[in-house]
């Protein structure tokens, strides 16, 4: 009886020093993989090694297209969007975009057809701007880059 009670406690004790790693592990990591999101150590234009023409070319292109797209909007568009970007700047950086596209930004703007072709338009325009400034080594990162993140977005999260 004893060594059966014995052999009990021996074996509660091993169960318990080996649950005591993944418990601690668990504590300290509780999202599941999933939920982890990769860290970006670089924007994917520091990435491309742009030099500071073309970051200055970038941003002009950027804020030209963005001066366009606001001159769309009605007045009451645009103070829609002027709030949701004051809403987005008091949220901390890991929860901005995680399912805050539809409440925030162009989504939530109610636009016309004719306005949403005119921001196609300024985007499809925006993008063969930069394309234009990127060399060919460039074009091939940013387009390496855009395919991995559709194959991202089109994966299941499992």
């Amino acid at each position: 009886m004893k060594l059966k009670n014995l052999s009990l406690i021996a074996a509660a004790i091993a169960l318990s020093l080996t649950a005591v790693p993944f418990a601690v592990n668990a504590q300290i990591n509780p999202q599941t993989p999933t939920q982890v999101k990769p860290v970006r150590e670089k924007g994917l234009f520091q990435r491309l090694g742009l030099s500071e023409q073309q970051k200055n070319q970038m941003q002009e292109i950027r804020r030209n297209s963005r001066t366009k797209m606001e001159a769309i909007l009605t007045p009451e568009q645009l103070q829609q969007l002027q709030a949701a970007k004051q809403e987005r700047q008091g949220q901390p950086r890991q929860q901005r975009g995680q399912g805050q596209r539809s409440k925030m930004g162009f989504a939530s703007l109610n636009l016309t057809e004719e306005q949403k072709t005119k921001m196609r338009e300024i985007r499809e325009s925006e993008k063969n701007q930069i394309q234009a400034i990127l060399t060919p080594e460039q074009q091939q990162q940013l387009k390496q880059f855009q395919e991995n993140m559709r194959s991202r977005r089109q994966r299941p999260n499992s």
